[in-house]
């Protein structure tokens, strides 16, 4: 009686573990939705306030003919579809939207910068945060729209280009924090010790999950420690600079790109740890 009693409880053990796996992966891909939302929707606010673009991460010439009312239009798109992303029915279009628009700003301001400086760690630096930007609206409007079954065999619809192109973009970030080793320094806390020091383990950090990623080494692993880090660069950093500054916009507008990287890393997280599937394979 003991031992089918044991048995008993070993298998429904078992059986639990996947639910709860399963819990925790929901819950990391909610977290990122929720940090990426209130990222963008913090960069629209921004726009809409100032009549400007967020400086260096949208790199707008000022000789742009309308750019303050450029600048408010950009900052709606972002506002807008970042709202309508908290709600059910509009998620799956403002997902696209807001997607469509972040590859857009990519390609037009960041692309031809590295294009026409191939060398520049930094344009690199500036095109890879906005390409993790578009590999997290991808990954989500993927994730609110994986019970379509209109999402057919497109390459769209394929969450491993995306978590492919943020692996690439992880081992710039790394080689960033050692080509700019000083700079990065200077943004570390000034209570914790060795600041250069933490600079090159962060660097080191991005490295090592870009390239686990891309070889998919222990990737589920890798994913949730890259966003983990990340988490703590807005936590450590952003959130008390802009308690020291409350009235900086260049200290808002760091914490809420800052938050949006944290949210698409966390997404690409909970699509590595639990695989969006179409709805046809599902029924399967």
């Amino acid at each position: 009686m003991n031992q089918e009693l044991d048995v008993a409880v070993t298998q429904s053990s078992q059986e639990s573990r996947p639910v709860e796996r399963n819990a925790i992966d929901a819950h990391i891909t909610t977290l990122g939705h929720i940090f990426f939302v209130i990222g963008l929707v913090g960069v629209g606010v921004l726009s809409l306030g100032s009549g400007d673009f967020a400086y260096s991460w949208q790199p707008v010439p000022d000789w742009v003919i309308w750019r303050v009312g450029l600048a408010r239009l950009s900052g709606l798109v972002l506002f807008v579809t970042g709202i309508t992303l908290l709600t059910r029915r509009a998620a799956r279009h403002s997902a696209i939207i807001m997607g469509a628009y972040l590859a857009l700003l990519m390609v037009a301001l960041h692309l031809p910068r590295v294009l026409f400086r191939p060398m520049d760690v930094g344009r690199w630096l500036g095109l890879c945060e906005n390409l993790t930007l578009v590999c997290g609206g991808w990954i989500l409007a993927l994730a609110v729209s994986r019970h379509e079954a209109d999402s057919a065999a497109k390459l769209w619809s394929k969450p491993r280009v995306p978590e492919l192109l943020y692996a690439g973009a992880c081992v710039v970030f790394g080689v960033s924090h050692f080509v700019y080793a000083e700079a990065t320094a200077g943004m570390v806390p000034s209570w914790l010790p060795y600041r250069l020091g933490f600079a090159y383990l962060t660097g080191a950090g991005h490295l090592t999950a870009g390239l686990a990623l891309l070889l998919g080494i222990v990737p589920a692993l890798a994913a949730t420690l890259e966003a983990s880090m990340i988490t703590s660069f807005v936590l450590l950093l952003h959130m008390p600079g802009v308690f020291s500054e409350p009235h900086s916009r260049l200290q808002w507008t760091m914490l809420s790109v800052a938050s949006a990287l944290a949210g698409a890393a966390w997404l690409i997280a909970g699509s590595i740890r639990r695989p969006i599937r179409r709805a046809q394979d599902s029924a399967v």
